[in-house]
C-alpha cells in the first residue's frame, strides 16, 4: 500500500483548506529568539521548526527533559511545557540554551528541514529584517514578525515627531479641541538637533525636573533626571555642535522630555502599565488589544528628593531586580485586572473607565501618527508593548512603544501571562485557518480598530460601564477565560464552515 503524502495547508486550494479537519496541515517556523516564544511554537500542534542561520539546533542527549540557563525553571500547567525564568539570556538576545523541541529524535537531535526559506512562519529579530526585508520574497502564505520600518513608532524620537505632526495636522483640519485628545505626551525635544530650542523652553520654567532617555535604547539604559542645565554639561560637551571633523563619530540621539513630577502612587510607590497591541495591518488599520498586561512597580518609595535614584523614578525591571532588597519570588508587578479592580474600589467605576478609555486613545491616535509612513505588507504583523503612566490626576501618559518587549518571565505568573500572550498571538494569525475571519474577540485579544472603531457586542461587558450606549470593543483589565472563549469561536467556526460547505 503506497503511503499517501499530507499536503501542507497553503498549497491547497481555499476550498481545499476550509474542508479539511482542523490541524490537518504542517506549518513550519522559525524562531530567533530562546525564550517563551519558543515555547509557545514548539508546544503548538502541527508545527514544525526549521532550521536557518538564526536557529540552531539543539543537541541533547536521549531522555533529558530540559535545560535551561541560569535562572528558575517549572512546568507549564496547560501545554506541559518546561518554562524557564529569567537567567542569564536576555529577551532580545539568542542563545542554545532552551527547552527540548517537541521534534526532537531518538538520538536528541531536532528533527527540521534545512532550507531557509522553507518556512511559514518566521518571528525574527529587528536586526535580521533589517538586513534581509529588502532582499527577500516572501510567498503568499508566509508571515514574518516586525513592519520594515516599526522604528518610525518604536524610537522614541521618531514616536514624538509622528505624533507632533499629527497633532497639527488635527489642529489645522479639525480645531483646537480635537487636537486636545494628543495631549498625552509630556513636552519632548530631539537632542542634539532641537538643544536650542530646548534651552528656550527650559529657560521659561526653571526648576522643574527633566528626564533625559536614549532614542533607541531599552531596559532603562542610558536614562537620568536633572533640574539644571549645568547637570547635562559633562553630557552634551561636543555633543550637540556641529560636526566640523568628518571622522568624528555622530552623537547618539536622546530625547529630553519634562518629568511627570505627579505620578499616580500606590502604597506610595511609582508603577507604569504594560499593554500588550497586536498589529495585523496598518492600510487598513487593524488592532488587537489584549486584556491581560501588568503594573511594574518601583522597588523604592516614591520622593523628588533623590532624582539621581534609579530604582525610586524608573520602574522598568530591567532596573528594579538590581536593587539591593529586590525580591525575585515578590517581584515588583500587580496584573492589570488587580490595577483595575483597585482604581475601580478607590475612585468608582466611571473613573476606572475613563483611564483606560484614555490608553484606548493613545493606542489608536499613536498608531495612526504612523499609518500613512509604516511600509504595509500583508505578510508582515507586529506585537508593540506600550508603557503608559498615571499621574496624579488619573491622566494616563505615553512613555514609550517597544517593538520587541521583553518574553522572558520573572517567574511563573509572568510566564503564564506572556505564554497566553503569544499564544494568543498566534491564534489571531490563524495559520491553521480555523476561523472565520468575523471575530471581535480571539482568547484574550479583543479587535478595538478595523479601518474604525470597533463596538462591543450586545451582551458582551465583562466590566460594568454606566451611561454608554455604544460600548467600544476594549476589555483591558477585565475578566479574561480565554481557554473557554477559545473552545466556544472554534466550534463556532468549524460548524458555520460545514454549514457554507454543504449549502
Amino acid at each position: 500500500m503506497s503511503k499517501v503524502n499530507r499536503v501542507p495547508g497553503y498549497m491547497q486550494s481555499k476550498n481545499a483548506r476550509n474542508r479539511g479537519p482542523i490541524g490537518d496541515r504542517e506549518i513550519r517556523y522559525k524562531c530567533s529568539m530562546q525564550n517563551t516564544i519558543l515555547d509557545v511554537l514548539r508546544a503548538r500542534p502541527g508545527w514544525q521548526e526549521v532550521a536557518g542561520p538564526n536557529v540552531t539546533p539543539v543537541q541533547q542527549p536521549p531522555g533529558q527533559k530540559g535545560v535551561t540557563s541560569a535562572g528558575t525553571t517549572g512546568k507549564d500547567k496547560t501545554s506541559g511545557t518546561t518554562y524557564t525564568t529569567s537567567g542569564s539570556s536576555s529577551g532580545n538576545r539568542t542563545s542554545n540554551q532552551s527547552t527540548l523541541p517537541s521534534n526532537q529524535t531518538s538520538t536528541g537531535t531536532i528533527s527540521t528541514k534545512t532550507s531557509d526559506g522553507d518556512w511559514d512562519f518566521y518571528w525574527c529579530d529587528r536586526e535580521w529584517l533589517h538586513a534581509n526585508y529588502d532582499t527577500m520574497f516572501l510567498q503568499e502564505h508566509q508571515k514574518i514578525l516586525h513592519f520594515r520600518n516599526h522604528y518610525e513608532l518604536t524610537r522614541k524620537n521618531l514616536m514624538v515627531k509622528n505624533l507632533k505632526r499629527l497633532r497639527k495636522q488635527t489642529e489645522r483640519e479639525l480645531g483646537k479641541k480635537e487636537a486636545e485628545s494628543f495631549d498625552f505626551f509630556p513636552t519632548t525635544y530631539e537632542l542634539p538637533s532641537e538643544y536650542h530650542i530646548f534651552v528656550e523652553e527650559f529657560k521659561k520654567s526653571p526648576g522643574i525636573i527633566w528626564i533625559m532617555k536614549p532614542a533607541a535604547k531599552s531596559q532603562g539604559r542610558g536614562i537620568f533626571l536633572f533640574r539644571k542645565l549645568k547637570d547635562i554639561t559633562d553630557w552634551k560637551k561636543g555633543e550637540y555642535q556641529p560636526l566640523t571633523d568628518p571622522n568624528r563619530e555622530v552623537p547618539e540621539t536622546y530625547v529630553v522630555q519634562r518629568y511627570i513630577e505627579n505620578p499616580y502612587l500606590i502604597g506610595g510607590r511609582k508603577f507604569d502599565i504594560r499593554v500588550y497591541v497586536l498589529v495585523v495591518s496598518y492600510n487598513p488599520l487593524k488592532v488587537w488589544l489584549y486584556r491581560s498586561g501588568f503594573a511594574r512597580f518601583s522597588n523604592s518609595r516614591f520622593s523628588l528628593d533623590s532624582i539621581e535614584d534609579a530604582y525610586v523614578h524608573l520602574t522598568n525591571v530591567a532596573v528594579q531586580k538590581t536593587a539591593p532588597d529586590y525580591d525575585p519570588d515578590k517581584g515588583c508587578k500587580w496584573a492589570t485586572q488587580q490595577l483595575r479592580q483597585y482604581l475601580t474600589a478607590k475612585h468608582g467605576s466611571d473613573a476606572a473607565q475613563e483611564v483606560f478609555q484614555g490608553i484606548d486613545n493613545i493606542i489608536i491616535k499613536s498608531l495612526q501618527s504612523v499609518q500613512k509612513i509604516i511600509i504595509n505588507d500583508k505578510h508582515c504583523f507586529e506585537m508593540y508593548g506600550y508603557d503608559v503612566l498615571l499621574d496624579g490626576n488619573l491622566k494616563p501618559w505615553l512613555i514609550e512603544i517597544n517593538a520587541s518587549p521583553s518574553l522572558t518571565a520573572s517567574g511563573k505568573d509572568d510566564y503564564d501571562l506572556k505564554y497566553g500572550v503569544l499564544n494568543d498571538v498566534l491564534n489571531v494569525l490563524d495559520l491553521e485557518n480555523r476561523l472565520t475571519g468575523k471575530e471581535k474577540r480571539v482568547g484574550g485579544f479583543d479587535l478595538i480598530w478595523d479601518d474604525g472603531a470597533v463596538l462591543a457586542d450586545d451582551g458582551s461587558m465583562e466590566c460594568s460601564v454606566n451611561g454608554m450606549s455604544a460600548t467600544p470593543n476594549s476589555f483591558l483589565g477585565c475578566h479574561s477565560e480565554r481557554k473557554k472563549q477559545l473552545r466556544e469561536i472554534y466550534t463556532a467556526a468549524q460548524a458555520l464552515k460545514k454549514t457554507v460547505a454543504t449549502s
